[in-house]
């Protein structure tokens, strides 16, 4: 006996796109043999449909539209996830539900509902109670959603109705080491109830969120029997020896520098053409910020959709500009240079009554920033392209951007990339290919707003910075754990201080790619007006 696995990546609010695809993988599942698919969580709505979920007509719509799948499916059986509204107390729930003979046959209310990190699950559902076990070809099959995995009890639930084989439809968002921490609840699962599991999951980008796919089968000793492929759509036909599937291609998975590209290209690709722009726009400097940005965007979208901007001012070398032109001649894209040496001294010459007698500082450096953010965005509004900002996690943290500068755009690629990983991917790219110029990547790195300005000149080394960033920020280290860990006292207050006071500017920031245990998004928030000091 055959089932099939539709890794499917999925549009939020696309009912008619999402059934058709799912049509069209039953169709293909059903060609290959196989007698039952199995979609992801939510596939029907796409996940998260956040507060579409809190509307009547949205889920009078999804009840529609399940309705009419369950009508256009022939020859297979479908297990589809999908929103359910109870119309006469208004409860909702997340559910799966089997389609047979072009009737809705059963349905699952998942039990476990997340309501922690990018989860927000106890704002839109109510928890399910009761067990799902059908039967298909002699085998019965319990039925999970996502987080059910993560408890004991939905699998045991399953287990004494009588499961043989255990079914999970999930949206499993990526972070860094993700796929580890799913094979370990999955075999937890396996080993107290000693069922094989089949893990189908969602691939796509979604806002910020990236969907990595690696769908998985294991078996009744935990065993890994197959894996499909990781950020991109698949069909994955598991064939069962009575209730035991049987090995099948297990595709490895990435290692962290290709693993993090994919999901970086993918997260990028999907929220420019999900959203309808024709294109980016970004501002080229010379750096290895914009450098990687431009190469993930290039290698997301094509050199077609891509526009490059240098914007030197008095204070660019000629390495950056040369840099600069050099690499946009790499990757073929649109490339221009707009000097803004003309319009800083208009500013300046125009403010110069009220700052007379004062000292150049930050103000006359992020006039630089905010004319550069200025052009881009009339180059966006003009053609329609999205601007592309180019800034880091470490930057976002400590609030070394620009409000209204180098932060003004519409998605911020890298905003959850520390500087220390920013250099391996650029590494990991130019093995593939040598696109980014060596200078890029081993030149100390500088915003350039002054003369002879580097980052490290109030900063520590991004090494450091890195390291105790996550410390507090991934895992809510204190400030006397993180010195404990080694670090110096004064690098440790000074980046704690800089992240609390720069919250009112990263709740300003575009939304972009979460790729970390905890990103400056859905996953932290902290109140902008707070007295308590975590630096103390």
């Amino acid at each position: 006996m055959k089932i099939a696995i539709a890794q499917i990546n999925c549009t939020v609010g696309d009912l008619h796109g999402n059934c058709a695809k799912i049509l069209q993988f039953a169709e293909q599942a059903k060609q290959a043999g196989a007698s039952l698919l199995i979609t992801p969580e939510l596939a029907l709505s796409g996940y998260p449909p956040e507060d579409l979920l809190l509307r009547e007509d949205f889920n009078q719509a999804c009840e529609a539209a399940l309705k009419q799948l369950a009508a256009d499916v022939a020859g297979i059986s479908v297990l589809v996830g999908h929103p359910a509204m109870d119309m006469n107390d208004g409860s909702c729930f997340n559910a799966a539900s089997l389609l047979e003979h072009g009737k809705i046959k059963a349905t699952y209310h998942k039990h476990v509902l997340p309501n922690h990190s990018v989860f927000d699950e106890v704002r839109y559902f109510t928890s399910g109670t009761d067990p799902l076990v059908f039967s298909h070809e002699g085998i019965r099959f319990g039925v999970l959603i996502c987080a059910d995995v993560w408890e004991p009890e939905p699998a045991i639930k399953a287990r004494k109705a009588g499961a043989q084989v255990l079914l999970a439809l999930n949206a499993s968002p990526f972070h860094i080491e993700k796929q580890s921490e799913r094979y370990e609840v999955a075999s937890r699962r396996v080993a107290e109830t000693g069922l094989p599991l089949v893990y189908a999951n969602l691939v796509g980008g979604q806002d910020e969120l990236v969907f990595d796919g690696a769908s998985f089968v294991l078996n009744s000793a935990g065993d890994l029997t197959q894996q499909l492929i990781e950020y991109e759509e698949a069909l994955g036909i598991v064939e069962f020896q009575d209730t035991h599937p049987l090995p099948a291609e297990k595709i490895p998975n990435l290692s962290l520098e290709p693993s993090v590209y994919k999901a970086l290209c993918l997260g990028l690709k999907d929220y420019v053409w999900k959203n309808r722009f024709p294109g980016v726009v970004l501002g080229l400097s010379g750096g290895i910020d914009s450098a990687l940005t431009m190469a993930i965007a290039v290698d997301a979208l094509g050199s077609a959709a891509v526009r490059a901007v240098m914007m030197p001012s008095e204070f660019t070398s000629d390495m950056s500009t040369q840099d600069a032109e050099q690499m946009a001649r790499n990757l073929g894209v649109k490339y221009s240079e707009l000097p803004i040496r003309s319009l800083y001294e208009h500013f300046r010459e125009t403010l110069a009554p009220d700052f007379a007698g004062l000292p150049f500082d930050a103000t006359e450096e992020n006039l630089q920033a905010r004319i550069r953010g200025m052009l881009l965005m009339a180059l966006s509004n003009k053609f329609g392209s999205i601007v592309l900002t180019t800034g880091n996690k470490s930057e976002m943290a400590v609030g070394y951007s620009t409000l209204y500068g180098d932060m003004a755009g519409g998605f911020s690629l890298l905003k959850d990339v520390p500087k220390t990983l920013i250099y391996k991917l650029a590494g990991y790219r130019n093995a593939i290919s040598p696109v980014i110029p060596q200078r890029i990547i081993t030149r100390p790195p500088s915003a350039e707003l002054r003369h002879g300005q580097t980052d490290q000149d109030s900063l520590p080394p991004y090494e450091v910075l890195d390291a105790i960033m996550e410390a507090y920020v991934e895992h809510d280290c204190s400030h006397q754990e993180i010195v404990g860990m080694g670090y110096r006292e004064q690098d440790v207050s000074r980046v704690l201080n800089l992240i609390d006071r720069n919250e009112y500017k990263r709740r300003q920031a575009p939304v972009g790619v979460r790729i970390t245990h905890r990103g400056f998004g859905k996953d932290r928030r902290y109140p902008i007006t707070s007295k308590f000091n975590f630096a103390a």
